[in-house]
């Protein structure tokens, strides 16, 4: 069961992914987020690497509707994602899978780290939107070195994913997290709109 920091954090992501602001996710959702991903330069300009976001954004669309969608109605609502947070963990292979596919498309020069830049071109692509980074990058890395190595990036797309604990600075990752956020109505799948 999600607390009410995973709820807020999942919140986030559901509106990020809901691309056509339906209230459900759906196949169509993620294959926009991965057109999203394409338009990243280096991506733009690596077919194996387009190919790689591709199978990475849709995959978790399959490992998603098939975890979360109870009712098989081919959408999944808020509340069928919060019900599978527990299932989580157990996914970390494909968390990881999927942190060196989003590394590669937004390491754009390929020099094997993310500057400041590129993190808020990942933040603002996964929204979909510019989003106000703040202070967020100076929280993610750790060291101090003005970078994200891939281990450090690792690391923090794991914890973005999986973490309960609101000290953990991937909960950063994808943009800040809000304090509070209203609670979905008991039946949110009432609000998947066609």
């Amino acid at each position: 069961m999600a607390s009410e920091f995973q709820r807020a954090k999942l919140t986030t992501m559901f509106a990020a992914f809901d691309t056509d602001r339906n209230g459900c996710l759906d196949r169509d959702d993620f294959q926009d987020l991965a057109e999203r991903w394409h338009r990243l330069p280096r991506v733009a300009a690596d077919p194996e690497l387009a190919g790689r976001v591709t199978e990475v954004v849709l995959g978790w669309w399959e490992r998603l509707s098939a975890a979360a969608d109870r009712d098989n109605d081919g959408d999944v609502d808020l509340d069928e994602i919060l019900a599978m947070v527990d299932r989580l963990p157990a996914m970390l292979e494909a968390v990881n899978a999927t942190a060196d596919a989003v590394f590669d498309a937004v390491d754009e020069d390929g020099d094997g780290r993310i500057s400041h830049a590129e993190h808020r071109r990942l933040v603002n692509t996964w929204h979909g939107r510019a989003i106000d980074t703040a202070d967020v990058f100076e929280v993610l890395d750790r060291d101090g070195d003005g970078y994200l190595g891939r281990s450090e990036f690792a690391l923090l797309w794991a914890q973005f994913w999986i973490s309960d604990d609101p000290a953990d600075p991937g909960n950063l990752l994808c943009g800040p997290v809000p304090r509070q956020r209203p609670r979905p109505s008991a039946n949110s799948s009432e609000r998947c709109r066609s």
